[in-house]
């Protein structure tokens, strides 16, 4: 995500940082730097010309030069402002006073709407909110059927009729939806390969049937600033309230993350990072920011831990860490708990950037690696997971052979463990063990 634009900024911030002092001659040239690089991310120049102008006339401002850090004061002016570029704060979605509030999404062709709108509805379940999904797209075949496959494998209900007067649609959408005590409607409308008339006046035209609380535009973040152009358009003919970038995961430029509040004056309220129906997140400026400058996304990652991870397990794991008592079951247990954050670049790529080379964001996790010695651990009894000095040669030949892996790797599964076990005594891990373990009872 972004990773093109965040090495470049990085490699401004390194040479910042490299520096005894600020001065106008380096900042002159660490400010042509950051233009170059939005501008090769493909951000607005609109957008890059304001940036600029105001980190300039703080970084060269009194402030600055009278701080014991002046680097670390520029960082955070850097900081602020990509900050506010984003949106400056996270915002919620719109309610209605009265069951339900009305969600209609709008969009190109291709920009994702249909799962989004799955997406979008799976969240709202994971906040005990139940919704409606509804398709109003009448002309693209087999739009209403995408959509329905999509609410049955995520458990949302679906509204279904025979009709094709979308005015009466309407209406007997927004009857049952009230009938029935719905928290939202999600109203998947039609989308064009690209902007015109006939499209805005559709889309008039189901919103003024709707009254929807909120529109949204939803917008695929690979199209750069093409996607900024149709939201603006979007925002002008037929009025948008916020925006949801799709395809953020695959996009490593970031024209469109960077541009599109500034340019439509509307904040993302949600990101999609991938293609599963759970792979949409609430959106916050300053976490985007931070990650963007190599100091991680800590709190997504701790959330997504709260979320996902069992806390009894990770208890029960911390206290036989304590007693040295681990064994491979437990170290299993832990893979597939890490497992359900998601694939552990991803992972890797939420935590800091430490400043130097090695950092976190340079690693590269073989999930492949992972998933062999995982395999390996599943092709052992549970005797033999709860007390690995057991494991011959013999017993290794045939979990080799379960495994599908050689005997090497088998022998190197099992080396790290009893080193692992051997580091756990040391007093440096014993201290950091039990700060853990307090922690995990804390939670």
């Amino acid at each position: 995500m972004l990773e093109n634009l965040s090495e470049r900024l990085n490699k401004v911030l390194r040479f910042l940082r490299g520096e005894v002092k600020v001065t106008e001659e380096n900042m002159q040239q660490a400010l042509k730097d950051i233009r170059l690089s939005l501008l090769e991310a493909d951000v607005n120049f609109k957008v890059v010309k304001k940036f600029i102008e105001n980190i300039r006339v703080q970084a060269l401002g009194r402030e600055v030069h009278d701080s014991l850090n002046p680097t670390q004061q520029v960082i955070k002016i850097v900081q602020a402002e990509l900050t506010a570029m984003l949106g400056s704060q996270n915002r919620e979605l719109n309610r209605s006073p009265l069951k339900p509030t009305i969600i209609m999404l709008a969009g190109l062709q291709g920009s994702g709407k249909t799962t989004t709108a799955g997406k979008l509805a799976l969240h709202l379940k994971g906040l005990d909110k139940s919704s409606l999904l509804c398709s109003l797209d009448l002309k693209r075949l087999a739009a209403a059927e995408q959509l329905e496959i999509i609410a049955r494998e995520s458990g949302i209900n679906f509204f279904k009729s025979d009709s094709r007067d979308l005015s009466v649609l309407v209406r007997a959408m927004k009857k049952n939806a009230a009938d029935t005590g719905y928290d939202y409607v999600i109203a998947d409308t039609a989308g064009r390969l690209h902007v015109d008339e006939e499209l805005m006046e559709e889309l008039l035209q189901v919103k003024a049937a709707l009254q929807p609380a909120e529109t949204i535009f939803v917008a695929d973040a690979l199209t750069g600033q093409d996607a900024v152009n149709s939201a603006q358009s979007f925002a002008e003919k037929i009025g948008v309230d916020s925006i949801i970038l799709t395809k953020l995961d695959a996009d490593a430029r970031g024209g469109a993350a960077l541009s599109i509040v500034s340019v439509t004056g509307k904040p993302i309220k949600f990101i999609g990072i991938g293609e599963k129906p759970g792979d949409l997140q609430k959106f916050f400026p300053e976490r985007l920011a931070a990650k963007i400058l190599g100091m991680g996304d800590m709190l997504t990652l701790i959330e997504k831990a709260e979320k996902d991870f069992d806390h009894k397990q990770a208890e029960v794991l911390s206290q036989r860490l304590l007693e040295n008592e681990f064994s491979l079951e437990d170290f299993l247990a832990q893979m597939r708990q890490v497992e359900k954050l998601g694939p552990m670049n991803e992972v890797m790529g939420m935590l800091p950037n430490l400043g130097f080379k090695g950092a976190t964001s340079d690693i590269h996790v073989d999930e492949k690696r992972i998933r062999h010695l995982m395999a390996v651990i599943e092709s052992m009894t549970s005797k033999e997971r709860d007390n690995p000095k057991i494991v011959d040669g013999r017993r290794r030949l045939r979990i080799s052979r379960g495994a599908g892996r050689p005997v090497s790797e088998v022998n190197q599964v099992l080396k790290s463990y009893f080193e692992m076990k051997k580091n756990f005594k040391k007093p440096f891990f014993r201290k950091m063990l039990k700060k853990f373990d307090n922690f995990s009872k804390m939670r």
